[in-house]
């Protein structure tokens, strides 16, 4: 996980200025996210599994003003730009580790993660999912809004036009367009969305769903 640390160290700082360049309908995406992440809680307890900037967690702080967040991930730079984010809310707290491998803690009312899981080789994503399910209350929601690969060679390459397509069309210049598919050549290990589902179910969550698709661009939703 090395090689993914010091990647996301090297982009923290400009990261969330080029999500809207980098992801389309990138608000709808992280809206279905947030919508989904449903508690009868007014003050839940959030993780935030490879939360980067804290992009997704600011969202949830808005539906959510008196939940407890903590925000887990592998950069410590991503996570000094969190810090600063939430520098008003003591209620978010900050764990810098492998998050494959690392104590969860727990237990949650909610687990979410924006584009990060997919960055797990295959077993360490199935091995994760029954780790959330065992950290989440009676009844507890987790949220994976990510990547998933075509459940064929033909539409994944259907995708992969798609989204060069979007990135050639934005206002990145092409340097950065390029710098964008190199990382997303050697640091993503996209999983088909029915295998992803699978994992979920075989880890015990009683009602899986898949809330948003737009090509390789998934929300998946998982109670306990």
């Amino acid at each position: 996980m090395d090689h993914i640390r010091k990647a996301f160290d090297e982009i923290a700082t400009g990261y969330d200025a080029q999500r809207e360049f980098i992801i389309p309908d990138m608000r709808q995406f992280y809206g279905v996210a947030v919508w989904a992440a449903g508690s009868p809680s007014v003050s839940p307890a959030i993780l935030d599994v490879g939360a980067g900037t804290g992009l997704l967690s600011a969202l949830l702080l808005e539906k959510y003003p008196s939940a407890t967040l903590t925000l887990l991930d592998i950069s410590d730079r991503m996570l000094a730009v969190a810090r600063e984010r939430f520098r008003d809310h003591p209620a978010v707290r900050f764990s810098s580790g492998d998050y494959s491998r690392v104590d969860l803690g727990g237990p949650y009312d909610l687990v979410c993660s924006a584009l990060s899981i997919h960055h797990l080789e295959p077993g360490d994503k199935c091995r994760l999912f029954a780790r959330i399910f065992s950290v989440l209350k009676p009844g507890g929601i987790f949220v994976n809004a990510d990547q998933a690969e075509g459940e064929s060679p033909y539409f994944t390459g259907k995708y992969r036009e798609y989204w060069d397509e979007f990135l050639k069309n934005g206002p990145l210049a092409s340097t950065e367009s390029a710098e964008i598919r190199r990382r997303r050549d050697t640091l993503d290990k996209n999983e088909k969305l029915s295998v992803q589902i699978a994992w979920l179910h075989g880890a015990g969550f009683s009602d899986v769903d898949v809330v948003y698709k737009n090509r390789n661009f998934i929300v998946t939703v998982a109670r306990k």
